[in-house]
Order: structure tokens, then C-alpha cells, then sequence
């Protein structure tokens, strides 16, 4: 699907209904919503190394911030794993290098021979693994921006309660032999 994504309706009830759909409808959208169960699985035994370092970190800071939902746990798999890729490419390139040998067989002698230098294939793979990682983490909530667009501002309402303003305590007015009295003797105090 192209194009912004779109917002839920908790965040657009946080942001005061700028669309103009109605508070009910929306909050009507919010109940809808599926609620998935709480908690992720153990770690896959098939991730090991790195992918299996980054499911315990990422399973934590999912926790920490309420978003460690069980049918997630298949994306997380997929997001761990291509930390794992992208960490075994990047240690690849810093043991061979950036280059790679071109090769090309000489018509002459029918053997290969090194005519070149090229960039190291490794490059690509671990590009895509970097691409595929920051969707995944955009998804869950574990990059910067994505943690701006999913965090929701609970709207203290009580101030904006009617009822509330009116049961405050009211401020008594002062006649104004009063305030004469309070101006004059605030004029002395100063001279």
C-alpha cells in the first residue's frame, strides 16, 4: 500500500478528531479495533548469535512499552534475522574489503584472469538487510519516528468538564470600599 499510513483511532482521538469524523465514531473505531494477546513467546531456538541477542533486547523494550503482543512474534523473527544478516555482511566486508576481483577468461589462453576491480557483492546484501530491518523496526515501534507516530497522549479531561468548573470554589468579589482601601494602602507601602 502506498502513501502515508494510516493513523489509528486512539492517536486520532488524542489528536482532538482533525479529520472531523466525530469523537463517537471514532471511539466506536477504537473499540473495533482486534486486541491481540499480551506476551511474546520464548525465543525461537533457530535464532542463535546476534538474532538471538537482538530478540531478548527488542523483546524487552517491546514490554517496557506495552507493545509485546503475541502474533508479533513471526515479525520480530523476521526482523532479528535480518539483524543477523546484516551483522555477519558487515563483519564479511571488514575482513575482505570494499573490492572484489573482476575476472574474465582470456580467449587466448583459456584461463581466468583478474582484468579489474569491482565492489564487493557483499554491499547489496547487506543494504537490503539494513531496508528490511528498518521496516520491521518501523512497525514495531523502535525507531524514532515510528515511536512519535505510535505514542498516544491520554487527554486529561477533567479540567474540560463542565460539571468540574462549576463546582469550583468561586473566588469572592471585593466591593469597592475594599479595593479603595487595598490600592491606597499598597501606594504608602511603596513610598
Amino acid at each position: 500500500m502506498r502513501g502515508r499510513k494510516r493513523k489509528s483511532a486512539a492517536r486520532q482521538i488524542a489528536d482532538g478528531d482533525p479529520s472531523k469524523r466525530g469523537i463517537h465514531k471514532l471511539e466506536e473505531r477504537l473499540e473495533a479495533e482486534p486486541k491481540a494477546a499480551r506476551g511474546l513467546p520464548p525465543c525461537p531456538s533457530h535464532l542463535k548469535g546476534h538474532a538471538q541477542k537482538a530478540w531478548d533486547f527488542w523483546c524487552e523494550e517491546l514490554d517496557a512499552m506495552g507493545l509485546n503482543c503475541r502474533p508479533d512474534a513471526m515479525m520480530l523473527e523476521g526482523a532479528c534475522a535480518a539483524y543477523q544478516t546484516f551483522v555477519e555482511m558487515q563483519e564479511k566486508l571488514q575482513e575482505q574489503g570494499p573490492f572484489s576481483p573482476k575476472r574474465e577468461r582470456n580467449p587466448k589462453t583459456g584461463q581466468m584472469e583478474v582484468v579489474g576491480a569491482r565492489a564487493h557483492p557483499g554491499f547489496a546484501i547487506r543494504d537490503r538487510a539494513l531496508v528490511l530491518l528498518r521496516s520491521f523496526c518501523s512497525e514495531f515501534g523502535l525507531s524514532p519516528v515510528s515511536r512519535a507516530r505510535l505514542s498516544v497522549d491520554h487527554v486529561d479531561n477533567t479540567e474540560d468538564d463542565l460539571l468540574a468548573i462549576l463546582s469550583r470554589p468561586r473566588k469572592k468579589k471585593r466591593d469597592s470600599a475594599q479595593m479603595e482601601l487595598l490600592i491606597t494602602t499598597e501606594s504608602e507601602t511603596v513610598q
